[in-house]
């Protein structure tokens, strides 16, 4: 029995290191994608600032700063667990069906959300839609519910995405709409089927004020440019 805890202990660090070096990569490509945007001073690629404190970069450097710093912790503790030798052995990589769907659903969102939504549509549009994305599909762990949340978020920033790609077209509005129709119809559904859970009815609420409240304080607390804002 204690061997076999311990095999399923290293198994588990094996696919640590695996997720942690995955991340650090992830973040610190997007550190490097960051510092496109003026942090000194000056206008570069349509985003402004006077002082560093005034930077739209602040926000993005110290999310993904925070990203790459716990993904070197993550790395770190999952090595001295005994993770390294495991991690290259078959049962470190392992596969697991559920996990895949769950992984390429988190990708197919996010990959939306950045490259699609965020750029075109209304910042507290997109914003909302990912957020209740993210909880309904991912409370429970359930794949249909996984599933079904992709879906959501990849169709309106692949509309998004494909009929605006050059930068001078992100001002249209008929994104903007179908993003919110997509937003109102995946609220009304998970409204239907949460009625006896409290953190599904909860997300109605969240959805509207998060978006809200991270536009107010980046606007008017931290003085930061708000991606896309057009109410």
């Amino acid at each position: 029995m204690t061997k076999e805890l311990t095999d399923d202990k290293a198994i588990l660090r094996a696919r640590d290191v695996w997720g942690a070096a995955a991340l650090m990569i992830a973040s610190a490509f997007l550190l490097w994608k960051t510092f496109d945007i003026p942090l000194w001073g000056g206008n570069r690629a349509g985003i402004s600032s006077a002082d560093w404190y005034n930077s739209a970069a602040i926000v993005p450097l110290g999310i993904f700063g925070a990203m790459f710093v716990l993904s070197c912790i993550m790395l770190g503790v999952a090595l001295r667990a005994g993770g390294g030798p495991t991690a290259f052995k078959a049962v470190g990589i392992g596969w697991n069906r559920h996990k895949a769907i769950r992984f390429s659903c988190l990708a197919i969102i996010l990959t939306s959300y950045i490259a699609g939504l965020v750029p075109r549509v209304d910042f507290i549009l997109a914003s909302g839609l990912l957020i209740i994305a993210l909880i309904y599909g991912f409370y429970g762990g359930e794949v249909r519910r996984i599933s079904l949340a992709s879906v959501a978020v990849f169709l309106p920033g692949a509309y998004a995405f494909i009929r605006y790609l050059p930068q001078s077209e992100w001002g249209a509005l008929d994104d903007d709409w179908v993003t919110l129709a997509i937003w109102v119809l995946l609220t009304g559904w998970v409204i239907a089927v949460g009625r006896g859970d409290k953190v599904l009815r909860a997300v109605p609420w969240i959805v509207i004020l998060a978006p809200v409240i991270l536009v107010t304080a980046m606007a008017f607390g931290f003085r930061q440019n708000v991606p896309n804002r057009g109410g």
